[in-house]
């Protein structure tokens, strides 16, 4: 007890030198600012007051004044200032030091209009004499937002320093509890604030509350017609998405299909290519100059729309689903098959009754995953939208082509209508239900359920699709050789050396980017995993929810969120390096962290308890035991978070600038200007880039022989 009351009574003594020296920084950095911005006004004012009032509302147009002669004629350049003037305490003190030839700047601030101003009383001065005074208002807008910018960081120096002295005063785990604040205010500040200042922008345009964005946005025929479009094509591309990842799926773990590991890396590479390459392949190949479309079929089909963007989609998206689908499929216990065909039931009545429910919470979740993609996909439809506009793009244009922020992150905050509503919808199905198959040891081999027959038009199916994946893939390389596609298919090495020499600073920035973003992505979504899977403290779960939130959230709505809220004080980032890794780092996290989550379920908490008891404290527990039995996830995590990095779009498109630019956007220009070759090699470096990073993990982390099964034909 006295060692308690010790600590209380020097955490308070503590807390309040902290509190007097934040203070006395506090009024010294105030009063240092308040000198100088007094002495530069007050040399604008004299200038000012020698020139005529012509001149000065030519020159000086956000001051405004009011001029009183001493003949009794008066100026007001806004009606009823001088009435606005003489509210002030000072007024007359003011005017006093003006006669007698002395500038004069009130201490207090003029309240018109919302606005807060500076009023310096000055003397006009003719023929060597005081003829009347001239008041000036300057604004004072900036300056106050100054010193309340320094209040809030000073404010939040004295929090973190008091809040952290505390945790390590009266925690026993002060790591762990430093841990979940630097968490906490991580998530707050580059999740929550930002959606908060695009919300608060759609609503509060004028400073005033308003529902006329949101007006012009639901009763818009274009913004409407966007709206549906992205449904539809949502719609569209996640159903032939799910058919096909679900054959895939279904082909490699319900059948002895030979070649399966071929099929598995075609099936995942598109997952890990740049979202620029398979667009750009079928513009190649099926655009207006393109090789199949224009040079061997004559044909005038036009691929610039919605049939376009369902191919490029579907190709680029289908392996979510088939992803998806491997580990619900694999996870049904194959004795229920079986016992159905040893009851005389047909191959088609067992897939009907049997396989296919069992695995409808994967279909549903896999349509969900690539229905969501779809909607909030940028890249495809900038490049093949054509006249099929979308609101992501719709999006883009209004930010950066009309400058409308507000209506862009409007548009943006309508992608999430139906992407949540589709979650909602399939969680109802899904637990309607009980899909649980898995009640003991699961058996160690499958049945295949097809028959020869069937599993021939299957096989035709997957492979006619990784032919056209091939193709595709194919083209891209080929692109870098052809001097110019559709027109003269010449061989040449040119396009190799103008593009990497024009897509140096590029190539250089993203993949400094993303090497900065890998290790801090991989470590602290590590740490915030651990938090999860072993800690419990008060709002866990808001914590939690706020985590996994970036992954549901449109990269558009991400983009311009951090637009809104790091372009003002107190954190001015647009424009830095900092913005773009923070970027990175946040929509990756989810990703990481539930990977990191899954691998600690799996690992027994007796190992640290063990080490604890021992005397290892919680730090060295985590890094000598928990951080090498999640290696696996780590890596992972890591590589995610460089591929993902190096191949964004939606959301770095709106933060990059002139010092910082990121590969795909170059990739794109070079595409808008018709110059394919470059942008075919750009391309190609991307992929070569990304598979080795690829490659370096399938070395690292290989599959457990343990968790193989044996398929054998019934």
């Amino acid at each position: 007890m006295e060692q308690r009351n010790w600590k209380i009574v020097k955490y308070v003594v503590i807390f309040t030198i902290l509190f007097v020296l934040i203070f006395w920084v506090r009024t010294t950095v105030r009063n240092e600012f308040s000198r100088s911005m007094r002495e530069n006004l007050l040399k604008l004012a004299n200038s000012i007051s020698m020139m005529q009032t012509e001149l000065i509302n030519e020159r000086f147009p956000d001051v405004i004044i009011y001029v009183e002669k001493l003949d009794g004629q008066v100026y007001e350049q806004v009606p009823g200032l001088k009435k606005i003037i003489k509210q002030l305490p000072d007024y007359n003190y003011g005017e006093e030091h003006a006669i007698y030839e002395e500038l004069y700047l009130s201490p207090n601030l003029l309240k018109m209009d919302h606005k807060n101003y500076f009023v310096v009383f000055a003397p006009i001065i003719e023929d060597y004499q005081v003829t009347g005074i001239l008041v000036q208002l300057h604004g004072a807008e900036s300056f106050t937002k100054l010193l309340r910018t320094v209040d809030i960081m000073l404010l939040i120096l004295f929090t973190i320093l008091a809040i952290g002295f505390g945790v390590a005063t009266f925690t026993n785990d002060p790591v762990t509890t430093y841990a979940i604040i630097i968490t906490f205010a991580v998530v707050i500040t580059f999740i929550v604030y930002p959606l908060y200042e695009a919300v608060k922008l759609t609503l509060l345009r004028t400073g005033r509350f308003s529902l006329d964005v949101w007006k012009a946005i639901l009763t818009e025929k274009g913004y409407l017609k966007a709206f549906g479009n992205s449904i539809l094509l949502g719609t569209l591309t996640a159903t032939v998405s799910t058919i096909i990842g679900f054959i895939f799926a279904f082909v490699v773990t319900r059948t002895t299909v030979k070649g399966k590991n071929f099929i598995t890396v075609l099936a995942t590479l598109p997952v890990i290519s740049p979202p620029f390459s398979l667009t750009l392949s079928i513009i190649l190949l099926f655009g207006s100059n393109g090789l199949i479309t224009k040079q061997l079929l004559k044909l005038n089909w036009d691929i610039y729309g919605l049939d376009g963007l369902v191919i490029a989609q579907t190709m680029g998206m289908f392996p979510i689903a088939y992803l998806t689908m491997v580990g619900v499929l694999e996870a049904i216990d194959s004795t229920l098959e079986e016992a159905s065909m040893n009851l005389g039931a047909s191959r088609w009545k067992v897939f009907t009754t049997v396989t296919l429910p069992l695995s409808v919470p994967g279909l549903l979740s896999s349509w969900l995953l690539v229905f969501t993609n779809s909607v909030a996909d940028f890249a495809n439809p900038l490049m093949l939208g054509g006249k099929f506009n979308v609101l992501s793009v719709t999006a883009y244009l209004e930010v950066t082509g009309m400058n409308r922020l507000d209506r862009g992150a409007a548009l943006s905050l309508l992608l999430l209508l139906p992407t949540l509503t589709a979650f909602y919808i399939q969680r109802y199905i899904v637990d309607r239900k009980s899909y649980v198959t898995v009640t003991g040891k699961p058996s160690g081999r499958i049945v295949e359920i097809v028959s020869p027959g069937v599993r021939k038009v299957l096989t035709v199916v997957v492979y006619t699709v990784i032919i056209f994946l091939v193709g595709l893939y194919s083209t891209i390389f080929m692109g870098c050789f052809v001097k110019n596609w559709g027109i003269d298919y010449t061989f040449t090495t040119a396009n190799i050396i103008e593009a990497l020499q024009r897509g140096k600073k590029a190539l250089v920035d993203t993949t400094l980017l993303a090497s900065v973003a890998m290790p801090i992505a991989g470590s602290f979504s590590m740490i915030v995993a651990f938090l999860f899977a072993r800690k419990k403290f008060p709002g866990k779960k808001i914590l939690q929810g706020l985590v996994l939130l970036p992954f549901s959230i449109p990269g558009t709505l991400v983009g311009i969120s951090y637009v809104i809220a790091f372009n003002k004080p107190p954190l001015i980032l647009v424009g830095t390096a900092a913005i773009i890794v923070i970027n990175y780092v946040i929509r990756e996290l989810p990703v990481g962290v539930e990977g990191g989550v899954a691998t600690l379920k799996q690992i027994d908490p007796a190992i640290e308890e063990a080490a604890q008891n021992l005397g290892a404290n919680p730090q060295t527990v985590f890094q000598t035991i928990i951080l090498p039995l999640i290696r696996p996830a780590f890596i992972s995590s890591l590589s995610y978070t460089f591929v993902r990095s190096m191949t964004a779009v939606s959301a770095v498109v709106f933060l990059i600038s002139a010092r910082w630019y990121h590969i795909t956007m170059q990739i794109y220009n070079f595409s808008e200007n018709l110059r394919f070759g470059l942008a075919s090699v750009l391309s190609s470096v991307l992929i070569i880039i990304i598979l080795a990073v690829f490659g370096l993990l399938r070395l690292l982390v290989r599959k457990s022989e343990y968790l193989e099964k044996t398929i054998v034909q019934q």
